[in-house]
Formats: C-alpha cells, structure tokens, sequence
C-alpha cells in the first residue's frame, strides 16, 4: 500500500487518523529476535513491497520473518526461495496466502488481493536461459501493480525473432522496457535504438569462456552507443523490473 493509498483510505473514512498516522510512519521497523530489523513500510513509501533473501537464509529463518512481517504490511516477497523455503512458510502463514513463482524462484506472500493494475511495462528475455531474471522482473512488477508483456527467446542469434513482440508491445502503450540477455548482450542495445521509451538492460549470468559469467554482456551493455539503455548488475531482474515499474506508475498519475 503507498502513500497514496493511505491517504485516499484516510479520506474515504476507512482509517482513522491514528490508522494513517501509523501507516505513515518512515522508522517503522519490526524486530525479529536479534538478526533481523525489518522495515514494513517501504511499499508506503516507494511502492516497492519489501523482499526478502532467501539464498542464504534457511527455510525456518525465512518463515519466521514472513510470519512476523506480514501481520504489519499487505505483501512480502521472498527471492532466491526454493521448495524448502515454500514448504517452511506455507506452514508458518497458510498455504492460501502463499504463491511460488518457480520460474522466477520467488516466494508472494499476500494478506490481501493483488492490486488492480496501473501501468504496464514489457520484458524482453534473449534466451530460455535468462528466464529466471526475466520472471523475477515480472514477479516485483506485478507486485507493484503494473501489467507486465512478455516475450521470450527473442534473441539476436534469430534477428527477426524480437520485431513482432517489440512492436506489439510499443503499440500497447508500454512505459518502460526490461530486456534481458547474457552472452554478449547486444539485445538491450539494439532495442533501445528501436524504442522510444526507457530501456533496462539485465546482464545474466549465462555463458561461458572469455567475458563468461555475465562479464561481456555487462560491459556491452555499458559500452552501449544507443542512447535511453540503463544498466543494472548482472542476474538483478528484481533491480530493474522494480526500476521499471516505478516509471510506469509515475506515468500513469
């Protein structure tokens, strides 16, 4: 719930003040036990809905500050999470409340129905290979409300293969673009100099060899001469389908 949700609930006479005043609040945080400060309100204030890391957390840990977060905040997700973390937390929540997103190996866990949709944004993936990058894009920007395209294996080892989703995607009004891509990466580049809205490049891990690893396709990317690209870190979907759902729904106020 943003800011703005908060005050048009004020307004409607469905909080009280004291409701709003405690939804607005910047410091609040819950304590869980002594390793874990959790911050609930950064959905308020950014509209991003806060994630947890799963990879280096254990199923017990993981379920332990979901269960205890999601009594303050609508919707917590869960990255890097996998069928032990699923397990763990449908017992500690209810498994009614619990989506796994496998392809994107995301855990939404949700108190209330999934926002109506506000913006809409389109996802790129070069290969099968970067599916997880894209899906974890997908997974933050519908969490944030925002309709998400996507088209996969649209590589440029078969040029042609991205030109009908581009454009489809440009002609359904779409504010922003996450195109993901490893290898060399020059996918972000060649539709950024196609698209006339904001492009998000995502490095992924996949390839092997000199510049493997994310490395050349991170610095193509970077080195890119097709002006509106913007670069996050190699493998970081939730980076940019979160930087993208923000311009959409800045669009559409």
């Amino acid at each position: 719930m943003t800011a703005r949700d908060v005050l048009e609930r004020y307004r409607d006479g469905e909080l009280t003040i004291e409701e709003a005043e405690r939804q607005l609040r910047l410091d609040y945080v819950v304590r869980i036990r002594e390793h874990t400060l959790f911050d609930t309100r950064r959905s308020c204030r950014k509209g991003i809905p806060e994630i947890i890391y799963g990879q280096s957390k254990s199923p017990e840990e993981v379920a332990e500050i979901v269960s205890e977060v999601i009594r303050e905040t609508d919707r917590v997700l869960v990255s890097r999470a996998d069928e032990h973390h699923y397990e763990a937390v449908c017992r500690a929540v209810g498994e009614g409340m619990v989506s796994y997103i496998r392809p994107a190996a995301m855990l939404r866990v949700e108190r209330e129905q999934a926002m109506a949709s506000r913006g809409r944004i389109g996802i790129l993936a070069a290969g099968t290979s970067d599916l997880r990058a894209a899906e974890e894009a997908r997974t933050v920007a519908e969490a944030m409300g925002v309709e998400v395209m996507v088209a996969r294996d649209v590589g440029i080892a078969a040029f042609h293969r991205f030109l009908d989703p581009l454009v489809a995607m440009l002609e359904a009004g779409v504010d922003a673009l996450v195109v993901v891509a490893g290898m060399e990466g020059a996918l972000a580049s060649v539709v950024s100099s196609l698209a006339d809205v904001p492009v998000i490049g995502v490095p992924t891990s996949v390839g092997y060899g000199a510049g493997g690893e994310g490395k050349a396709a991170l610095v193509s990317m970077l080195q890119s001469c097709s002006p509106g690209l913007t670069v996050v870190n190699i493998d970081n979907g939730i980076g940019a389908g979160a930087t993208a759902a923000l311009i959409s729904l800045r669009c559409r106020r």
